[in-house]
């Protein structure tokens, strides 16, 4: 079933196709979630600082699929990362969603004025506790990759970052793969700017697909897990209609080659020192 084939992730089990809701909330967001389910996608992901995670909790109630079938991601702001502060917010997360556990539970960006060695031990300890089943990272660069790995008593499931055609994530990509950690990419389709790239037009052309749907491949067929968001019903059946088709070698170099030094959407303030 597309729906639920998994990425490896350090014995998680993360479907490759996955509903985003930032920025999405209230009753769209209880109706998107829903809609999703009803459509087969089995991967729904959420964050504190999106403050949706009521409106996502009630759609996966709602939604009449058992709880143990929907893969559920949230993260922790990152001025939440001092240990009592994570495990304490991912207490409130839980509460929010209604739910006694999530699937996955990361750090949403790093913050070099908390030790990260001590982020990463609560982040464990949130997963001894039976707050979240699996952990992980988001927005961590090679150097902090190999910093996490080396602090964390309990595997690193995946490194959520932004990952389409116009960013060369090569390097993060390296570093997560030699650790057994699985990718998981945000802003898969450029958040709806990849639609006038001739390379891109052209290759959906020759498949029968949209610019979109290139892009979703283009990912999940290198192994990497991919979670565009939308609030759209006809959206949310297009993106999940990429398991039918597979893009050549040349293709997929095609799209490598459309990377660019300007191609990032999201550097907040407080980002990391990107790798080059």
């Amino acid at each position: 079933m597309p729906f639920t084939e998994a990425a490896p992730a350090n014995g998680a089990n993360i479907p490759l196709l996955g509903l985003g809701t930032w920025d999405i909330r209230g009753e769209v967001c209880k109706r998107i979630v829903r809609q999703a389910i009803a459509l087969g996608y089995r991967h729904i992901d959420t964050a504190q600082a999106y403050e949706n995670e009521t409106e996502v909790g009630e759609g996966i109630r709602n939604s009449g699929v058992p709880r143990e079938q929907i893969f559920l991601t949230t993260k922790v702001w990152w001025t939440h990362l001092a240990p009592a502060d994570l495990l304490r917010s991912a207490r409130e997360s839980l509460h929010r969603l209604k739910l006694g556990y999530v699937d996955l539970l990361l750090i949403h960006w790093p913050n070099p004025s908390v030790p990260l060695d001590q982020t990463i031990a609560a982040l464990c300890k949130a997963k001894r506790d039976g707050l979240t089943k699996d952990i992980g990272v988001s927005n961590f660069t090679t150097a902090l990759i190999d910093k996490a790995v080396q602090y964390a008593t309990e595997p690193l499931a995946t490194n959520q970052i932004e990952l389409h055609p116009f960013l060369d994530q090569s390097k993060v990509i390296a570093a997560c793969k030699a650790n057994g950690i699985s990718v998981t990419a945000y802003s898969p389709i450029v958040r709806g700017r990849a639609g006038d790239d001739p390379v891109l037009a052209k290759i959906g052309r020759a498949h029968g697909k949209s610019v979109a749907q290139v892009c979703l491949r283009y990912l999940v067929q290198q192994g990497v897990i991919a979670i565009p968001r939308t609030s759209k019903l006809e959206r949310l059946s297009e993106n999940a209609e990429i398991f039918d088709f597979e893009l050549s070698g040349a293709e997929m170099e095609e799209i490598r080659s459309l990377a660019r030094p300007d191609g990032r959407l999201v550097s907040p303030s407080w980002a990391p020192v990107w790798d080059r």
